[in-house]
């Protein structure tokens, strides 16, 4: 007696009995070349494989395609020109527990349970190629060089021996010992990481929305992120965008912000008032009038 399904995560049932509502994240999978795409985990392939195989067919019947950015609505309409008249941009938010964290036992004990330096730049790498870890690598070792006490970067959830790795590929062994692996970080403790940090880097190469972009600046956390797909629409002028190929830029960037002060304060400003205009609220509001929207038509059409 379900009147409407809506599955939230990219794949769903391919004959569904009932009307049916997808949210395309992303069509990542369907832009990788090769069967199971380059790069990446082998889960992330085969996850990859199996939304190229499910995806087209899945969306095919339903009654309306959610994607989270304007930028990946143009990319669907342009790959899945078929569904382009059911498909609508519907903002993501960010969580509410996001705001800086001022208290200084909440910050000492999460600064502890990992290990933190005291000052320190945050990045959110992984193997993932989209998340450029390479490009941010080569600009930290760019930006270690040309000042004469640079900040420590932490990396969350990166192996050490997977890291050792990568810098030695690029001749850049010297930075593992200015280079923090924090581990997994709870989704509790990341406001706290974000506040304590000077500045988030979140250069990615492709991301359909960017929901770390949003909860940096709900913490005060000045951000670099991308001139490319949907981080601009995000980030608006609330965070300093540079081409995330180019290393040089990168390290440019981090040392901008770090030492310019006015600017910074200026970023982190504009990345509060950015950050509002987000909510998870605003985006059930618009999912449950799209609901309304479908199902009274389907009556409708019953009559």
């Amino acid at each position: 007696k379900c009147e409407l399904l809506h599955c939230t995560s990219n794949t769903a049932p391919f004959f569904c009995p009932i009307p049916l509502v997808v949210t395309l994240h992303d069509i990542i999978y369907l832009e990788n070349k090769g069967l199971l795409g380059t790069g990446g985990s082998l889960y992330q392939k085969f996850g990859n494989l199996y939304r190229r195989w499910n995806v087209p067919g899945a969306v095919k019947n339903a009654e309306a395609i959610i994607t989270v950015s304007n930028f990946e609505k143009s990319n669907i309409d342009q790959k899945m020109p078929q569904i382009k008249d059911k498909t609508i941009a519907i903002y993501n938010g960010v969580g509410e527990h996001f705001s800086p964290i001022r208290e200084s036992k909440t910050l000492s004990q999460v600064r502890e349970k990992y290990k933190l330096p005291e000052k320190y730049i945050f990045f959110l790498g992984n193997l993932a190629p989209k998340k450029n870890t390479p490009n941010v690598l080569k600009a930290y070792n760019r930006y270690h060089n040309s000042v004469s006490n640079p900040l420590p970067l932490v990396m969350i959830d990166f192996g050490k021996e997977k890291l050792r790795q990568m810098l030695a590929s690029f001749q850049m062994e010297n930075l593992l010992e200015h280079i923090h692996l924090s581990g997994y970080i709870s989704n509790t403790d990341l406001p706290a990481i974000y506040s304590m940090s000077e500045l988030f880097l979140y250069p990615s190469l492709r991301e359909s929305f960017g929901i770390p972009i949003l909860e940096a600046m709900r913490c005060g956390t000045p951000v670099i992120t991308s001139t490319t797909s949907s981080m601009p629409e995000i980030a608006g002028d609330a965070a300093l965008l540079v081409n995330p190929n180019n290393s040089k830029e990168l390290a440019n960037a981090i040392e901008y912000i770090l030492s310019d002060l006015e600017f910074r304060e200026k970023l982190i400003q504009k990345g509060f008032n950015r950050s509002k205009k987000f909510s998870w609220t605003k985006m059930a509001e618009r999912n449950l009038k799209l609901y309304n929207k479908i199902y009274n038509e389907l009556q409708k059409n019953k009559q």
